[in-house]
């Protein structure tokens, strides 16, 4: 069992004001696995640049020099992303869409399944219990 320690306890990440959020079920649905590299990163800067709806209106040439694309790459990625239905997009405007839920819902979410040995999150817990899943 592997026990987690902070290895920076000075660095510990805070809430900003200004948060946005990278949900856990991209990897664990598999979500971007037929995305490349380029794909993860224009994902992750719209999700990062977009406000509480997930909307940005970063141009392509911007978000090329911020991820060191070019436009052709950042089409590219686009396009996958579009496929994968992860976003939406009408020039100039990028929306992080919500993801889908996993077939069967909830329940086949990875993140709500008993991890033996490992810590887990107490919401996971809570939604188990009152959804008369095993604690």
């Amino acid at each position: 069992m592997i026990i987690k320690r902070l290895l920076r306890p000075d660095r510990v990440r805070q809430v900003p004001e200004s948060f946005s959020w990278v949900d856990h079920r991209l990897v664990r649905q598999n979500c971007l696995a037929r995305c490349d590299c380029h794909a993860w990163a224009l994902y992750l800067f719209v999700t990062v640049v977009g406000d509480v709806q997930g909307l940005s209106f970063y141009c392509d040439a911007s978000i090329g020099r911020h991820l060191k694309l070019d436009l052709a790459q950042v089409a590219a990625a686009r396009q996958q992303l579009l496929a994968a239905g992860l976003i939406a997009y009408q020039k100039p405007i990028y929306q992080v869409l919500a993801l889908p839920q996993a077939p069967g819902g909830e329940s086949s979410d990875l993140s709500t399944a008993p991890r033996s040995g490992q810590p887990q999150c107490a919401g996971d817990i809570l939604r188990r219990v009152l959804t008369g899943g095993a604690a």
